[in-house]
């Protein structure tokens, strides 16, 4: 079979040289010239480059034109659920075309689905036919949130006190948008939590839940964040099913989250993929599953060999954290207060940015380029969270000062 990977994840989480026989198939890698060291090695595979500024779907095209065709197109990252229904779709490649994927990409598409199929969401309304009818024809008061359509990672997303705050700081340009690439949400108070795992032909093959120490919205301007798994009940696992047949996943990894109100779950949303790498991570201690190869291992070779997950007992499960260094305004940073933490028996993994080396200045929820961050466990949920919350307590992290010579 001729595998098309369309590469955004690297070897490094995913494993695809051991998820995809690339002796059994040929597999063609379009990447970066950035992501190119983030390949697999050792194996048969032919890597063809893509400059990365422009429209995937269209530079993904360009790349493999006069290759042969593909018999199946796979995609890694979640920004390229869409772009790689268009190559499926111009190729005529079998699998998810654009209207299929938009229910996990979409937020307004996505929560109408789930809504029709009986789950409570957030009341909501695309920005452009709220800033058209105005305050009042937006069904709620209070809090509320701008969110991208298409966003991951709460990247882009803004909480207002009042829904006449957010359309105001729209209209008035304090906050510069896409419109159109928006939608107003009402804000809904509690914790948050998530549900990861892997279907085959619709049923759960693994499923696992966790609860957010912070949140995701708090962290993208600047905070930690943390997640320690937490019991994963039959009723759970039977309401988070209803969501995604709502949604139409049925094979593959998801990732969703939910806000826990006292009078259930209430849907926030859901993308077909594994969670981020520090939840991926976890996932797989505590249940021996490895989520991103697994799925790309199922696109290719079906359920069939499949190994099957371990089931976390409640006092053996973990968590992890990250602190942030996006938003410090500096390249680099100074971290106090984490001596007492650091060689904690409850620690399986530190990592440290020293003084000298930069930070990411982008976004991100990678271990490797954040300030600090760090694995717990196995340990019940409750320990887990009482450590992380008296290590958010301590640690600081502020700007650095350039090296020497930097």
């Amino acid at each position: 079979m001729r595998v098309l990977v369309m590469h955004g994840i690297p070897e490094s989480s995913v494993h695809y040289a051991e998820n995809i026989d690339h002796h059994a198939h040929q597999v063609t890698y379009v990447t970066t010239a950035q992501k190119v060291r983030t390949l697999p090695v050792g194996v048969p595979l032919r890597v063809v480059e893509r400059s990365g500024t422009g429209d995937t779907a269209a530079e993904v095209l360009a790349a493999v034109e006069g290759l042969p065709a593909p018999d199946l197109v796979i995609s890694t990252s979640e920004l390229d659920v869409i772009p790689a229904a268009q190559v499926r779709e111009a190729l005529g490649v079998p699998g998810a075309t654009v209207r299929d994927v938009l229910p996990v990409r979409d937020k307004v598409v996505m929560k109408t689905a789930v809504e029709a199929a009986g789950v409570r969401v957030p009341r909501f309304m695309p920005l452009p036919a709220a800033l058209a009818g105005g305050e009042g024809a937006v069904p709620w008061q209070g809090r509320t949130v701008l969110k991208p359509l298409a966003g991951q990672g709460s990247d882009g997303t803004h909480v207002f006190p009042s829904v006449a705050a957010a359309l105001a700081a729209v209209r008035g340009g304090t906050l510069s948008i896409d419109v159109d690439g928006f939608e107003v949400e009402q804000f809904v108070s509690g914790r948050i939590m998530h549900v990861d795992g892997l279907l085959v032909a619709g049923r759960p093959a693994v499923v696992l839940a966790g609860r957010y120490v912070g949140t995701c919205l708090a962290y993208a301007a600047g905070s930690p964040v943390g997640t320690v798994q937490i019991d994963t009940s039959a009723d759970l696992t039977a309401w988070t099913s209803r969501c995604l047949r709502a949604v139409g996943i049925e094979n593959g990894p998801f990732h969703l989250e939910a806000i826990e109100t006292p009078e259930g779950p209430v849907f926030l949303e859901v993308g077909a993929r594994s969670g981020g790498r520090f939840i991926m991570d976890t996932f797989e201690l505590a249940t021996g599953i490895r989520l991103p190869g697994l799925a790309v291992r199922l696109a290719v070779e079906g359920p069939a060999g499949l190994p099957g997950p371990r089931d976390p007992s409640p006092d053996r499960l973990y968590g992890a954290f990250l602190f942030p260094g996006h938003a410090l305004g500096s390249g680099y940073c100074r971290i106090t207060g984490e001596e007492a933490f650091r060689d904690d028996p409850m620690v399986l993994r530190w990592h440290r940015q020293q003084a000298d080396a930069p930070l990411s200045r982008q976004l991100t929820y990678s271990p490797g380029r954040v300030a600090l961050a760090g694995t717990l466990g196995p340990a019940p949920t409750a320990v887990l969270e009482d450590f992380m919350v008296k290590l958010f307590d301590s640690v600081r992290v502020t700007p650095g000062e350039d090296p020497p010579g930097g």
